[in-house]
């Protein structure tokens, strides 16, 4: 029987020793061509052949994280596998233990079962992509098991625990939640961003990743663990280079609220961590109440035959530069948001073209009568977060953010309205910024998402953002979300 030897080569890669025809086997196996590979420059330019290769026959390596793959393609094929000591993780964690532990962290309120869970898988196999949706208390899991792992460790040399985040504002949320956790942040939690020393004698390192990929590799050997906030964003090139330096890094926790559905970052991400566990839905945390009730309306504005007309001889471009200066689009989610009852939070793309505008003329037509307030990447973490602890105090202010900072990791309790002003087709942006409203609050049980697509349709030909409006109702409809349509004819 042909064999398959199987040794950890250090926490990032294992290697495989086999015949060269079965090296080959694997190598096909795991070979995949890049989401999107036809309109990158490495490819046009004939650079590159458009695959991801995550076996190396040169160097016979893999992701640790994907031994559950190879796993089953030496069990389909009859191959036999020896494997070496620590490839196959399985620690005897009793669930009743770390389930005291987590209620013994001193909290005013009740572990949930579906976080006990997430808990123990992590510190049964030592790695894992927690798959959980937005507002499910990600936080207090990871917290949970920092503070786990800082015990644990305490006696080891690489002893401190890594926190990637993908921006300034998560960090100061992280920190923030472990404060409000009960843990002394001051002694045990440093903060790394532009600004903060790399340098810390702390036990706790809560980072950007734009602070860490260009430090050399020797910074990472101090780290026993490593989690992976909003962990989708780790197909990056620049986070898996984090990943990789982080070689004797036992630990590996990715958390994300939702992936992309692309096969081939789903297997990046699981190598990089482990393997997917999936610990609960965001309908679920509904039907059980600790979510908001969420009604989703669909409001397709109809424009005029004229300017439908002239949008469908142009690109995509061309209509996202028509939409975000149409002045009676601009007025209908102007109207819109200052309509709403509740705080509401209003979402663009563009900044220039687009945020700015929208922001002064719902600000002019609130006048002193509400906050609005204005939030894009130029605007500083610590403004963000003055803003988010204000909103969190009124009952009646709209945020007018761009996705890029408020899509990702925000928490408003207090955020009853969702208003997607920018058309986009993203699964991870789409799901990230609805749950921005899905966090109970006091007095607040109900959130409403209004989703402004755009008809153009000409003839018989449909414009670009109405289909990408068709992929967020297929969206709405896998995760069973309330959802309903509502034509409106726009008026010049």
């Amino acid at each position: 029987m042909d064999t398959l030897v199987i040794e950890k080569k250090d926490e990032v890669y294992l290697t495989i020793e086999c015949e060269p025809n079965i090296q080959r086997e694997i190598s096909e196996f795991f070979t995949f061509y890049v989401p999107g590979y036809k309109f990158m420059p490495a490819f046009r330019n004939r650079m590159w052949d458009g695959k991801i290769r995550l076996f190396s026959q040169k160097y016979k390596e893999i992701y640790f994280g994907l031994f559950p793959y190879i796993k089953a393609f030496a069990e389909e094929r009859g191959y036999n596998i020896v494997c070496g000591e620590n490839v196959n993780v399985d620690n005897k964690v009793d669930k009743d233990i770390v389930e005291k532990f987590a209620n013994s962290l001193g909290q005013s309120f009740k572990v949930r079962d579906y976080q006990v869970d997430a808990i123990h898988h992590s510190l049964k196999f030592n790695r894992t992509l927690l798959l959980s949706p937005t507002a499910s208390g990600k936080s207090f899991i990871i917290y949970a098991l920092i503070r786990y792992y800082t015990h644990l460790l305490k006696d080891e040399p690489k002893n401190r625990c890594l926190l990637i985040v993908p921006t300034t504002s998560l960090v100061e949320q992280m920190y923030t939640d472990f404060k409000s956790y009960g843990w002394n942040v001051e002694n045990n939690c440093h903060r790394l961003y532009s600004g903060y020393s790399n340098v810390t004698d702390k036990k706790v390192l809560i980072s950007t990743w734009q602070s860490l990929f260009r430090l050399p590799k020797e910074y990472f050997d101090q780290f026993g663990v490593v989690f992976g906030d909003e962990a989708h964003f780790f197909k990056s090139k620049s986070l898996t280079e984090i990943m990789t330096k982080l070689v004797d890094c036992k630990y590996r926790i990715g958390l994300t609220g939702t992936l992309d559905g692309a096969l081939t970052h789903k297997l990046v991400l699981e190598g990089l961590f482990g393997a997917v566990n999936k610990i609960t839905s965001t309908r679920k945390l509904m039907d059980k109440k600790q979510l908001s009730n969420l009604a989703v309306r669909c409001l397709i504005l109809k424009h005029t035959e004229e300017n439908s007309k002239i949008v469908s001889k142009g690109k995509y471009q061309d209509e996202i530069d028509y939409l975000v200066s149409s002045k009676s689009r601009q007025t209908f989610i102007r109207n819109l948001s200052l309509k709403l009852k509740g705080n509401s939070l209003v979402l663009f793309q563009l900044v220039e073209k687009h945020g700015k505008n929208l922001y002064e003329i719902i600000k002019e037509k609130a006048g002193d009568n509400r906050k609005v307030f204005y939030i894009f990447g130029g605007v500083e973490a610590e403004e963000r977060e003055s803003i988010r602890g204000i909103v969190e105090k009124e009952s009646n202010a709209i945020i007018v953010a761009s996705y890029g900072t408020f899509s990702t990791g925000i928490n408003i309790k207090n955020l009853h309205n969702i208003v997607f002003a920018s058309p986009s087709k993203s699964r991870i942006r789409n799901l990230q910024s609805i749950g921005r409203g899905l966090r109970l609050g006091d007095n607040k049980i109900n959130a409403s998402l209004y989703d402004i697509a755009d008809d153009l349709t000409y003839k018989s030909k449909e414009n670009f953002t109405l289909k990408h409006f068709q992929e967020r109702i297929n969206i709405y409809t896998e995760e069973e979300f309330d959802y309903e349509i509502h034509n409106i004819q726009l008026k010049e």
